[in-house]
């Protein structure tokens, strides 16, 4: 599953899911392009994967920002020459039962989660139609799949991110570009850390696996789909759930 001689764009790569994608990706052979608000962060990650003979460079970047968008990513394109597989990763949320949420929590949301996916893919696809191969792969959430009370925000932004990698598989595939989608469930990270013990158990007995997913889980997967062993496969929507949701 070789990804040498391959750019990496991960968005979100400052900790989490996107963190570990980076680590994966840079693992399998690719020079990886870490972007994130939290410079310090992605300094770290930075001299992680040059101390294990990897190739990797830090980017600043607040994916709500068309502007910071187009800039970060031109920057990696001219430092390594190319970007040939793309992370739309970056998320946040802002939970609130949809009565009483503000439209400003809305809009972040949709923004951060899905917009800024539309604007990454325009800014990389002319590097990867260029070379005739691309892989362009965006982390959704089950909750995009099957909803979530207090969510409305989120659960849209995300199914949103499956219609957009539908979309972009018909548009791109005969130039042997892929663009696949990776639906988590309930994994652990910082953003699941806030939750409270209760919750977590709560959750944790609705998954056939019986445990919570980890960072790790996600970042194999995201590593195949960017891989040639991964080749035939677009327009779809891989599950990391540990069965949580079937179907």
């Amino acid at each position: 599953m070789s990804l040498s001689g391959h750019v990496a764009f991960v968005t979100g790569a400052s900790q989490g899911i996107g963190r570990a994608c980076g680590l994966r990706l840079a693992k399998e052979g690719a020079t990886v392009a870490v972007a994130a608000r939290n410079q310090d962060k992605l300094n770290e990650l930075v001299q992680q994967v040059t101390a294990a003979g990897g190739q990797a460079a830090a980017f600043p970047l607040d994916v709500a920002d068309e502007e910071q968008i187009r800039t970060s990513i031109k920057g990696a394109i001219s430092q390594f020459g190319k970007v040939d597989i793309l992370v739309n990763n970056a998320g946040i949320t802002r939970d609130q039962l949809v009565v009483r949420m503000k439209r400003a929590d809305w809009d972040a949301v949709l923004q951060t989660n899905l917009t800024s996916a539309y604007l990454c893919i325009q800014q990389v696809i002319s590097s990867m139609l260029k070379q005739r191969w691309g892989r362009i792969i965006n982390v959704s959430s089950v909750f995009g799949q099957m909803g979530q009370a207090g969510q409305a925000n989120y659960a849209a932004s995300k199914a949103g991110l499956i219609g957009l990698t539908m979309a972009i598989a018909r548009e791109v595939g005969s130039r042997n570009i892929t663009c696949n989608a990776v639906a988590p469930g309930f994994i652990e990270t910082a953003m699941t850390d806030v939750l409270s013990e209760e919750f977590k158990q709560s959750a944790v007995k609705q998954i056939p696996l019986a445990r919570a997913g980890t960072t790790d889980d996600v970042a194999g997967t995201v590593a195949f789909l960017a891989s040639d062993d991964a080749s035939y496969i677009t327009g779809h929507v891989l599950s990391v759930n540990g069965g949580m949701l079937m179907g």
